[in-house]
């Protein structure tokens, strides 16, 4: 028996010090219990769970609150008490009687909505070319449409005026071919001209969502049509388009917004007769230092914006996107 007791001894060695099974509570160094193999707390860690959170949220909340919600309530604050005095709603009476306003009001809402009827069209048109008809360099094309986001929109109205302005490349071309003084491109300075810029720059912004849903459709599904008879104007009207009005809705709406808040383009184009709401604001507060009426037109234009942004999500909710 001892040789058998030594054996064992020998082939299970006890522990060489104390040791506590993980989870189970131990005394620290200052005295103070814990939990064997828990996970030291981090920042915050002792306080209750709800506070917690709030002390992660306050900073972040209260950067934006200084940034950027203050600066609007300064601006919503000053459209209801005008520096020359007046009742609350005077400066907002004044700027709905104006014809002025309402000018803009209907130039800005036109615009938007034919910019984003013609960049829905134009849109689904190159995206569907680019993802579903095989050339050389589609990948490519692809990758330029991301680099084009980051493009500003003065840029792109520029690269419009070398081509299409008074002295511009297809006037120059036209003079020198016919012999006349003037060529006939003066479009580019009227309401056509925004909305051709407008369009320009943001018809990658409906093209991009359209990409990525393209590249997500089942194409075993544009086979079997395919294979039953059915032609490509089928099979873009039946299978490619319904899988593609998510994209079409968010890349719409997107583009909606964007042009109703729209300046660069307006102001590059030197469209003098287009007056929209950003322009009007931009008049109002620098040119007559009428800083309680540009403030009523920037409260009007923020509740069309946030407006159309709610229809939007109300829309997009309702319809699964």
């Amino acid at each position: 028996m001892p040789d058998a007791s030594r054996r064992a001894a020998t082939q299970n060695p006890a522990p060489a010090g104390p040791s506590a099974p993980v989870g189970v509570a131990v005394v620290g160094r200052a005295g103070v219990p814990a939990v064997a193999g828990a996970a030291p707390r981090g920042l915050w860690g002792a306080a209750p769970q709800g506070v917690r959170r709030a002390l992660w949220v306050l900073p972040p909340v209260a950067v934006l609150a200084l940034v950027f919600l203050y600066p609007l309530a300064l601006v919503v604050q000053q459209s209801f008490t005008p520096e020359n005095g007046g009742g609350a709603f005077d400066a907002y009476a004044s700027v709905f009687a104006s014809a002025s306003f309402r000018e803009a009001l209907g130039t800005t809402v036109w615009l938007a909505v034919g910019a984003t009827a013609g960049c829905l069209l134009l849109g689904f048109t190159l995206a569907l070319i680019i993802a579903f008809v095989p050339f050389p360099g589609a990948k490519a094309v692809a990758r330029f449409i991301d680099v084009f986001l980051s493009f500003p929109s003065f840029l792109i109205t520029l690269a419009l005026l070398f081509i299409y302005g008074t002295v511009g490349m297809a006037n120059g071309v036209w003079t020198d071919l016919f012999g006349v003084a003037e060529g006939p491109f003066r479009f580019l300075t009227t309401p056509w001209g925004v909305l051709l810029a407008e369009i320009t720059y943001f018809t990658p912004f409906v093209m991009r969502p359209l990409l990525a849903a393209f590249s997500q459709l089942d194409t075993a599904q544009l086979e079997v049509a395919a294979g039953l008879g059915a032609r490509p104007a089928r099979i873009v009207r039946q299978v490619i388009l319904p899988e593609s009005l998510p994209a079409l809705a968010a890349g719409g709406s997107l583009v909606l917004v964007m042009c109703l808040n729209e300046f660069g383009i307006v102001l590059f184009t030197g469209a003098k007769d287009v007056t929209t709401l950003p322009m009007l604001i931009y008049g109002k507060a620098i040119l007559e230092s009428d800083y309680a009426a540009a403030c009523v037109v920037a409260v009007v234009n923020i509740a069309i914006s946030v407006g159309l942004f709610g229809l939007y999500r109300v829309v997009g909710k309702r319809a699964g996107a």
